[in-house]
């Protein structure tokens, strides 16, 4: 194995996914949440 240094690590494209990710599902929560209002819902 290479050593790493443990000053300033590197975001690897996995990182970058992850924000991907996160952000995928906030929009998707919010599109929901919007067509559910559509119908009358309201958070309890």
């Amino acid at each position: 194995m290479s050593p790493q240094s443990s000053e300033d690590p590197q975001p690897d494209v996995y990182v970058g996914l992850l924000f991907v990710a996160v952000a995928a599902v906030i929009t998707g929560i919010v599109f929901l949440v919007l067509e559910l209002n559509s119908y009358g819902w309201q958070f309890k």
